[in-house]
């Protein structure tokens, strides 16, 4: 029996780009999680960079060999990143999560909330032109929170503006579109490595 791909449920990785303390990222990742978690078709598995031990030293060719979160990148059918911008770009510490992984990132979408001053909006973009390197897709929606820090309430939960949850949802719809279409394809990679 073949599984129906328009009703399986899709498994999302969030992954949390800021390592700071304090940092704008807890709010805002509790208020994805709050968002996430009512989608009925996804499984939603969070990975925070700043809880995750992938030394810069110990980075091999190809991906590292053993990764703490190896398992739950490879078994996501999709991802979100939450990334911050720093000086006009990404983290350092989302790079190089990125390049401790290799196989986990192909034939899968990659979805972005950026927040910052801009809204993270050249941390997004730069973020665009390094997945296609690891044959990952990058939906074309994103959601962009600027200077999210002045949408916190007294008890510093993050409000989203108006309009912010619209654009989380439309950006979700159209990473289970691609995470549909590229589950099946998600074969041996032109390489051999899957």
């Amino acid at each position: 029996m073949t599984e129906n791909i328009t009703d399986a449920r899709l498994r999302i990785a969030v992954v949390i780009g800021s390592v700071r303390t304090p940092r704008m990222a807890d709010p805002l990742a509790a208020w994805l999680e709050r968002e996430l978690t009512t989608i009925d078709w996804l499984d939603l598995d969070l990975i925070d960079l700043a809880a995750v031990a992938l030394p810069m030293h110990e980075l091999q060719p190809g991906g590292a060999a053993a990764s703490p979160i190896g398992g739950i990148l490879a078994n996501a059918d999709g991802f979100v990143f939450l990334v911050p911008e720093y000086n006009h770009s990404f983290p350092a510490p989302v790079k190089n999560a990125i390049d401790w992984h290799f196989t986990e990132w192909a034939y899968k979408p990659v979805a972005f909330v950026g927040y910052g001053a801009s809204g993270g909006i050249r941390a997004v973009e730069q973020l665009r032109a390094v997945f296609p390197e690891l044959r990952a897709t990058t939906v074309r929606e994103s959601v962009l929170l600027p200077m999210p820090w002045e949408n916190l309430d007294a008890d510093g939960r993050f409000v989203p503006p108006p309009g912010s949850a619209q654009a989380l949802h439309l950006m979700m719809g159209e990473l289970r579109t691609w995470a549909r279409a590229l589950r099946p394809i998600r074969v041996p990679d032109l390489a051999g490595r899957r």
